[in-house]
């Protein structure tokens, strides 16, 4: 064997799939190439590539030419939101689709780009077996996706509706915001309503605090004086009309969210020799950090079947989560994780930050971290310990959430070490030292 043979059976060993199709997607059209044996020599490649629109009867009939011509393979590049037709009738007519990062399949540099030259280049990595899958979860997840993503932007809408009414009151000198640590709640949003309907008097506005807001009343009548007007009441009304709008719809989306989540749930009902077992939502919500919202937005984003992510950290990886390796000659170091999910990302950085002021493990990572590194790297690292942990507990359904406790890393301490240490750091200042054990 010469010094080349390896690398020609390489080439030989990397081309897989004898029968693909490759899908560049627009808008309003797409381009599509099939590479396929020749019908006299199968060992010779017969490329066609044309033009398709992107309206469901041209895409059914794309996908009824490439069954009967036996395509093993469809790919696709994610271009926005273009590709989901076509996936999703493809996948539909039972041909095997892949989704791939159109990172991944940048054409090389300095060539002409065409959507026709996409297209081949798209299908020659495809049936060489060079490109990597996206994750498309199932149709019942991607359901749930568009429950909880919409739940997520319309919690954001009514975050500002929320800062348009403090602003308001800003403009009327009304500072309860200062002394109520929620507007909305049952004292402030039962003062703004007042307000609404026409109450000036400070003393009564403050006397309708509730609970624990009662001993703030004093520090509430100050508060609540000020050069509040009519023009400041038809504006909050019309806010609140719209902010309770929301409210309701978030309220139904979570109802539907949940019952979502419980249809889907790959937990069994319990039995003589489980008798604790519990819901999929439930057990995500004892992970410190973790509400029942947060624990629905990952259920979402990563499916309960976690045969696509072998390892938690292949599911962390997935994430964006493990920061990337950089290594040349002698020097390796890590880059940035990159910019993943930010439907699962962002949870899963609130919970991280959320779990960081709890007394348990992973507040005290969170607290180990942060003295030597920034507070978003702390953020990132209990973020993935989040997410392993979820993963653990969806793969496992007899899985429970248990805490290791704030004090694992002291009690897992190398004391030798640690003592060397400390001894190496004094002596570098100057000192001469002797260790005696304590009494």
């Amino acid at each position: 064997m010469d010094e080349y043979g390896e690398v020609v059976e390489l080439e030989q060993a990397v081309e897989q799939v004898a029968r693909v199709a490759a899908i560049d997607i627009a808008k309003a059209s797409a381009m599509v190439c099939t590479r396929l044996p020749g019908e006299r020599n199968p060992e010779r490649r017969v490329q066609r590539t044309w033009p398709v629109a992107s309206s469901t009867n041209a895409i059914a009939e794309l996908a009824d030419h490439l069954v009967c011509q036996g395509v093993q393979l469809v790919v696709m590049e994610a271009t926005s939101d273009y590709w989901r037709p076509f996936f999703y009738l493809l996948e539909a007519r039972g041909l095997i689709c892949w989704l791939v990062n159109a990172r991944d399949v940048k054409n090389v540099p300095g060539r002409p780009k065409t959507d026709k030259l996409d297209a081949i280049w798209l299908a020659k990595l495809a049936e060489r077996g060079m490109l990597r899958a996206s994750f498309v979860p199932p149709k019942p997840i991607r359901r749930l996706r568009d429950l909880t993503r919409l739940r997520t932007t319309l919690t954001q809408d009514r975050a500002r509706y929320r800062n348009r009414i403090e602003k308001i009151l800003e403009d009327a000198q009304i500072k309860v915001s200062v002394v109520a640590s929620d507007l909305f709640g049952a004292s402030g949003r039962s003062m703004l309503d007042a307000l609404v309907a026409g109450q000036r008097n400070p003393r009564a506005l403050a006397e309708l605090a509730q609970g624990r807001m009662r001993s703030k009343i004093p520090a509430l009548v100050e508060a609540l004086t000020g050069a509040f007007e009519e023009h400041h009441g038809y504006l909050i009304a019309l806010l609140l009309e719209d902010h309770d709008r929301l409210t309701a719809q978030i309220d139904e989306l979570t109802a539907r969210i949940e019952a979502a989540i419980a249809e889907l749930d790959p937990t069994p009902p319990p039995d003589g020799d489980h008798p604790g077992r519990m819901p999929l939502l439930d057990r995500l919500d004892e992970i410190p950090g973790i509400g029942r919202d947060t624990a629905a937005a990952i259920i979402a984003e990563i499916g309960v079947d976690m045969t696509a992510f072998p390892t938690p950290g292949h599911l962390a990886s997935w994430a964006k989560l493990v920061p990337r390796t950089v290594q040349s000659g002698a020097r390796s170091t890590h880059g940035p994780t990159g910019k993943g999910n930010r439907w699962l990302k962002g949870p899963l950085g609130q919970a991280a930050v959320n779990a960081g002021r709890t007394n348990t493990f992973l507040g005290a990572r969170y607290r180990r971290i942060v003295k030597h590194a920034p507070a978003k790297k702390a953020m990132v690292a209990v973020a993935r310990n989040i997410l392993e942990i979820a993963w653990i507990l969806i793969e496992d359904p007899d899985a429970r959430f248990c805490d290791l406790g704030p004090d694992w890393h002291d009690r897992h301490v190398n004391r030798t070490r640690k003592t060397r240490q400390a001894v190496r750091e004094l002596q570098h200042l100057g000192y001469t030292v002797t260790l005696a054990e304590a009494a």
